[in-house]
């Protein structure tokens, strides 16, 4: 499938790096309203560089646009992709409001076009290995999730202004302190729990600006911190926060009857996942209960917490490919790649558009709970999503 690149920023880098896996998709050219970011990614990437948007969506030989755009010319941009008859894959989140979302949405359904967002990593190996345990029934009935998605304080002190990818171009600082940690982050856990657990029933939630002076003039700063309890079917409650002032931890926890399953982090695409049973037995049990009283006294001088055993589970299937870096274990392109190969074989894609507005929505209402007096009903749904064929034949 032949593609062209909307976005040249911060991100397309990470695409580029990824491109090599999917021999399928073709990079035929790119566009940025900043010339020396087109110039620069278009020479790193092999892409024919245009000049303006009509002139990419005017080129006949392009198939799918890959949005990778800020957050807030997402609608503009896809709209006029979908008009001009052309399969969108768009970087997260697919517009600022539900209600743009759904209209992306049936307009592509109107113009006959494919229609998908970010992020994929629900498609790495972590989540497929976390999501076939719980499947396996290996914690027994889920109650709790407890999923993170912190940075860490990293403005100002840090500067992230000053950060640079490999490319030399600037993180977007401005772009993401008024947009929202949980705009840009949260999608990651979101998308995860969705595929787990199905539609979300509701959102209670706080949000909050902790630090409204990150070191550089914004137009208005978004909330740095949400929490919220995100009610599932079945009495599944999720607490999720994002933030830009907790210490960095991007873990993922579903406490269940019988154990917990963890994820340290899930932005690496092939990362640990655990399992610690309720009540460990025979010799496991015993040597965990002598070593707690054998260490009590250094606990409680110095602080150590208990030593619960737990299971490292094996990768349900090997990554595909290379990563961004070996700093940065992520595969960009498995979404254009998903959406490609569900396109080619006629069948619903796992990051489906009605799959993208509901995350929006629940995105909405994390970041802006008074828009909804704290708590609000979620409305969308989405078509259950398919594990990858190879893990659910294992």
């Amino acid at each position: 499938m032949n593609i062209a690149v909307i976005g040249c920023g911060f991100v397309a880098d990470a695409y580029g790096k990824t491109l090599d896996n999917y021999p399928e998709l073709k990079l035929v050219g790119a566009h940025d309203n900043n010339p020396q970011n087109l110039a620069s990614f278009s020479r790193r990437w092999s892409a024919r560089p245009y000049e303006t948007l009509e002139q990419a969506l005017d080129d006949p030989s392009v198939e799918m646009v890959l949005n990778l755009t800020n957050p807030r010319s997402h609608y503009e941009v896809t709209r006029a992709s979908l008009e001009a008859g052309k399969h969108v894959y768009s970087e997260k989140p697919l517009a600022m409001d539900a209600h743009a979302a759904g209209c992306l949405v049936e307009l592509a359904k109107q113009r006959n076009v494919s229609l998908a967002a970010a992020p994929c990593s629900v498609l790495s190996a972590t989540a497929q290995t976390l999501w076939k345990a719980l499947r396996e029934g290996i914690v027994g009935r889920v109650r709790l999730v407890i999923a993170n998605f912190d940075d860490g304080m990293i403005a100002p002190k840090s500067s992230p202004w000053q950060w640079r990818n490999e490319a030399g171009v600037a993180w977007p600082a401005k772009d993401e302190f008024e947009v929202g940690c949980t705009f840009e982050h949260a999608g990651y856990i979101l998308t995860w729990l969705a595929a787990f657990f199905g539609p979300a029933k509701c959102v209670t939630a706080f949000a909050s600006c902790q630090i409204p002076d990150k070191g550089i003039p914004v137009d208005e700063m978004a909330p740095d911190l949400s929490v919220g309890c995100i009610e599932y079917p079945d009495g599944i409650v999720a607490r999720v926060t994002c933030s830009l002032i907790a210490p960095r931890d991007k873990s993922i926890t579903i406490i269940g009857d019988d154990g917990i399953l963890s994820v340290p982090d899930v932005r690496d695409d092939a990362g640990r996942v655990y399992f610690e049973p309720a009540s460990p037995a025979g010799r496991v049990g015993g040597i965990e209960r002598r070593f707690n009283r054998w260490t009590q006294s250094f606990r409680y001088h110095w602080g150590i917490g208990e030593w619960r055993y737990r299971k490292l589970l094996p990768l349900a299937g090997q990554p595909h490919g290379k990563f961004v870096s070996e700093a940065k274990r992520v595969d960009f392109c498995r979404g254009p790649a998903e959406l490609s190969a569900a396109i080619r074989e006629s069948r619903p894609c796992r990051l489906s558009a009605e799959l993208a507005i509901h995350i929006v929505e629940l995105i909405e209402a994390l970041q802006y709970p008074e828009r909804f007096g704290g708590k609000r009903w979620i409305t969308s749904t989405f078509a259950p999503i398919e594990p990858l064929s190879f893990v659910s034949n294992q």
